[in-house]
C-alpha cells in the first residue's frame, strides 16, 4: 500500500474482528521465527462461524494476504507458517493501548483478547 500512512493501515488491520484476534494472538504468543502457528487456532473458539472449512478460506483469501500485504505479518502461503512481518512494530503501540485498556473497551473491540492481566 504505497502511499498509505502506517497508522491508518493499523487501524484498518484492526478493523475487522478476525485481523485483530490474529493480532493480539500473535502479540500475546510472542511466537519465535521457527515457531508454527496455524492461524485458525489463534482464533477464539467461539468466535469463529460454524464452518471451520469456511473460516479457514476466508482467512487465507482475504484477511491474511491483507495483513501480509501491510507487513504486519509474514504468510508462507504454502506451508501455512505464520510469525511477525517487518512492519510489526508500526501496529503494537494500539495493540499496547487496547491491551492495557480491555476492561474499558466494548466487548466486540477486545474480542479474543485474555481479560486477566
Amino acid at each position: 500500500m504505497v502511499g498509505t500512512h502506517p497508522d491508518s493501515q493499523a487501524f484498518t488491520a484492526l478493523a475487522n474482528p478476525y485481523r485483530r484476534q490474529l493480532l493480539f494472538a500473535l502479540y500475546d504468543a510472542n511466537p519465535q521465527d521457527d515457531d508454527y502457528l496455524d492461524p485458525l487456532d489463534l482464533l477464539v473458539e467461539g468466535e469463529t462461524t460454524d464452518d471451520r472449512a469456511a473460516t479457514r478460506i476466508e482467512l487465507r483469501h482475504a484477511h491474511l494476504p491483507k495483513l501480509a500485504d501491510m507487513g504486519f505479518i509474514e504468510w508462507e502461503r504454502e506451508s501455512g507458517g505464520l510469525s511477525k512481518g517487518p512492519s510489526w512494530e508500526e501496529v503494537v503501540p494500539l495493540l499496547q493501548l487496547i491491551y492495557e485498556h480491555r476492561d474499558e473497551l466494548p466487548d466486540e473491540w477486545v474480542s479474543g483478547l485474555p481479560m486477566e492481566a
